[in-house]
């Protein structure tokens, strides 16, 4: 089936068949993207300044991972934006592998409510 235009665009259809390689390979790497996404939505940064953390971070360490270096550039934005801080960030980082090794493999991660 064909796409009709609207004000002389396309409709977008989906694909006819979905991409080869995932866009995310882990599924941490889809809630980095969200939690950009949605600080973004909440406005507490712009695109531009998100572009230019992680064209810093990719710039920083170009052997890291696309999505690790994501990652490192939502930490910082979020330190630098006062979301929260050094020490709150490893806390963080802590309880969740904590919970992570808890987890029998294939369950969702879930920090208690203490953490």
């Amino acid at each position: 089936m064909r796409s009709r235009p609207i004000c002389g665009s396309p409709i977008l259809s989906p694909p006819d068949k979905p991409p080869e390689d995932p866009v995310f390979n882990e599924p941490w790497e889809a809630q980095a993207f969200a939690m950009a996404v949605s600080l973004n939505a909440k406005g507490f940064f712009t695109w531009t300044e998100w572009a230019e953390a992680l064209a810093r971070e990719v710039a920083a360490d170009p052997d890291r991972s696309y999505y690790e270096s994501w990652l490192a550039a939502l930490e910082k934005l979020v330190e630098a934006k006062k979301l929260m801080n050094e020490e709150e960030r490893l806390a963080r980082i802590d309880a969740w592998d904590r919970a992570a090794k808890a987890t029998p493999h294939g369950q969702p991660i879930e920090l208690s409510a203490g953490e």
